[in-house]
């Protein structure tokens, strides 16, 4: 007799807890005694206390939580795009009894969400071309968002917010990407060349209306009079030097010499 109830004390009694950010589904399972079935729910951190049944618990958390799912569908204009996608879910308090009991426990995001919320976003990219999705990540986004709210309304989630993950494209369409940024880069740099040389040519063309403008002044000054001033002027800054070897030959009706070196 002894020997029994040592038996049926160690299998029955137990002590389940629950850890911080958790929310513990307690539930009998009753080997000898008991009948079974939801005993309580435990917020972490708690343990549900010493029982003469054979309790046990299952934690789940219940803090916001990031699920992602990886993509690769065809785009509107049938090329094949892979990204990811994220969506921050938790669940409301007070409500572990109907996850487990109504939405698969541990598993709720893979037999309850996670189908809707692929398919919602596979709707909302094949609207886009591949070349406007990363323009409209964002709208893609908040379409998203609304149909999983929708969704989850009546549910015990609660859906923080969702989020486009990278955009790859394929190597054919990165390399053609990468060739038309180069080209505009080329453009640009050309443009700019052109504008310089349109600058450049604006200032030679004010340079020469100066040179221009100065000649025409000179022109005007330079009168028979003032030539013949400017000759006698320099013939005597000449005689006055101490070696001068210069010839003057005075020729014209104005007197203005045929200047001639000697050795």
């Amino acid at each position: 007799m002894l020997g029994v109830i040592t038996v049926i004390s160690v299998t029955s009694f137990s002590n389940p807890g629950t850890p911080a950010g958790h929310e513990g589904y307690v539930y009998e399972d009753p080997r000898i005694f008991g009948s079974g079935g939801y005993r309580g729910v435990l917020t972490g951190p708690s343990n549900f206390g010493v029982s003469l049944w054979r309790n046990k618990v299952i934690n789940i958390d219940v803090r916001p939580n990031t699920y992602t799912e990886n993509f690769q569908i065809l785009a509107k204009d049938d090329l094949n795009i892979s990204f990811n996608f994220h969506a921050v879910i938790s669940i409301k308090p007070k409500t572990i009894k109907r996850v487990v009991e109504q939405f698969g426990g541990e598993k709720w995001f893979q037999r309850f969400v996670r189908e809707p919320f692929r398919t919602y976003v596979r709707n909302s990219v094949q609207k886009y071309n591949s070349g406007a999705l990363k323009e409209n990540r964002d709208a893609i986004a908040a379409e998203v968002k609304t149909k999983l709210n929708e969704y989850l309304a009546d549910s015990p989630f609660n859906l923080k917010s969702v989020v486009v993950g990278n955009i790859n494209y394929p190597a054919i369409v990165a390399t053609a990407v990468e060739k038309k940024l180069a080209a505009q880069q080329l453009l640009s740099e050309k443009s700019t060349q052109k504008e310089i040389a349109r600058q450049d040519a604006a200032i030679r063309v004010e340079e020469a209306k100066g040179i221009a403008e100065a000649q025409k002044i000179i022109n005007a000054t330079l009168t028979a009079n003032y030539l013949q001033h400017e000759a006698i002027n320099a013939q005597l800054v000449m005689a006055k030097s101490p070696n001068h070897t210069t010839v003057y030959i005075p020729v014209g009706t104005n007197g203005i010499p045929l200047v001639k070196g000697t050795d």
